[in-house]
This record gives structure tokens, sequence and C-alpha cells, in this order.
């Protein structure tokens, strides 16, 4: 009798410990920054200011449900304050401010005062190799997200170029949700593969003989690293210049508003 009892108990606790990370992360998720904070994000992240009203509030719980998962930690003398917090938060969570993806597996953020070097394996049957790469940003997918902090800092305050290094690793961990870093992300509720594989195959292809043959395009060369990277660029781009890829890439600009849920075209 004893056993059913303890049986019991054990699954009332689970249950009720279930239900309070479920109302947390929604006060979290309904919970506003201070005005101080929201300055702060404005100067730090001035995309933000192009959002309709309704998505800077949903942005703002989406930020605190961030900071409440994620610890930034910097590396080799980086100072992390409310600053940098708010700055790298705002950024990542602009990937996913108006749809229910969430970087469920990440935890750590590392920052680092500049290019930092990386190992990487090579297989090639039975054989594998290791070097040493060196890097401004990286993304593995279960965490952490590595960044070298002066450049992810520009990339946020020059929201018109078409580089921010947080977008970019940020959309590899949207790309990982799937269970696979490899181009075809969870895509949004209604939004077929078939549409989604063949607007990114040709917008891949476009694009690697736009930089074979010389000619100047809206995404980086680096773009044509291969189809991970392609689409990791592509939403560097659809938010900071939406205008010159929708001319360049209307059908990549088109499912990746979808995947988002967004449109910057229509942003003020």
């Amino acid at each position: 009798m004893w056993t059913w009892y303890l049986l019991l108990a054990l699954v009332l606790g689970v249950c009720f410990w279930m239900w309070s990370k479920r109302q947390r992360r929604q006060k979290l998720l309904a919970s506003r920054l201070s005005e101080q904070d929201w300055a702060a994000v404005v100067d730090w992240v001035p995309m933000v200011k192009k959002l309709p009203p309704e998505l800077q509030e949903r942005l703002q719980g989406k930020m605190n449900l961030f900071l409440s998962q994620v610890r930034i930690y910097g590396k080799n003398g980086v100072v992390v304050n409310r600053e940098v917090e708010l700055s790298l938060s705002a950024q990542a969570c602009l990937l996913i401010v108006n749809s229910d993806a969430w970087y469920k597996t990440l935890h750590t953020v590392l920052l680092y005062p500049g290019a930092f070097q990386s190992k990487q394996q090579r297989q090639d049957g039975y054989l594998v190799t290791e070097r040493k790469e060196v890097r401004l940003g990286e993304s593995w997918r279960h965490g952490p997200v590595v960044l070298s902090w002066p450049h992810a800092e520009k990339g946020g305050v020059n929201d018109e170029d078409g580089h921010n290094l947080i977008l970019h690793e940020f959309a590899h961990q949207l790309d990982a949700l799937s269970g696979e870093t490899n181009a075809v992300p969870i895509l949004a509720k209604g939004q077929r593969h078939q549409d989604w594989e063949a607007a990114i195959l040709r917008g891949y292809e476009a694009h690697v003989a736009n930089v074979n043959g010389n000619r100047k395009t809206v995404l980086d060369a680096y773009a044509a690293t291969n189809y991970v990277e392609f689409l990791a660029v592509s939403i560097e781009v659809f938010f900071e210049k939406p205008e010159q890829f929708h001319e360049e890439y209307p059908e990549v600009y088109e499912q990746i508003s979808i995947l988002l849920n967004l449109d910057p075209l229509g942003w003020e």
C-alpha cells in the first residue's frame, strides 16, 4: 500500500513541477522590460525600432525567457554587463519573436574578445583528422554558441550592412532544432518541404553562379560555402536588407518569411 502512496506522490510531484514550469514560462513571456532596459536595447540594436508595437512587446517577453535559461560568459577579459545581455538576447530572439520555435537545448553562450581558435574534426571513411580553425562565431547543435563579442556588438549596432554575427549563429541554432544542421529546419505549420527545398536549392545555385561569375550580390560570398551557410547568411540579409534580398532572391525571401512568420518589407 505504501508503494502506491509513494508512486502517487511522485506522479503528483512531477505534475506540479511541470505545471509550475509552464506557469513560470508564461509569466516571463508576458513580462516586459523596464524603460531603461528597453532604451538600452534600442541603442544597441536599433533594428528593433522597425518592429510593429505588438512584436516589440513580444520580443521583450522572449528576451526575459531567454535570459532566464541561457547563461552568458565572458572569456579572456570580456565583461558581460546588462547591456551585453540585452543586446545579445534581443538579436537572438528576433528570429523567433513571432513563432513557436524555441532554443530549448541552449544554455550557454561564450563571448571572446576577438577571433578564436576552434578544433574541427573531418572524417573520411575510417580516417578522422583534427585541425584548428580561426573563427568569429560557431554554433553547436545542443549549445554552446560562441561569439567574438566585438564583431557581434558591431553587427547589432549597424543594422543595414547585411552582416550580423548573432543572427547568423542563431540561424544555425534554429536550423538544428530539427535534429540536424542541414538547412532544413522545422518548418511552419502549412509550409511545404518541397517548396522550401526548391527555393533553397535554386537560390543557392544562383548565388554560387554569381560568386563564380564575380557578380555582386546582396549575399556575402561565404553563403556559397554550402546550403547551411547559405541559409544563415540569407537570414542575416532578410532582416537587414529585406528590399534588396527580396528583389534578388524572392523565393528564398518568401520561404524564410513563412518560416519565421515575419515580413520585414512591411516594417517602417
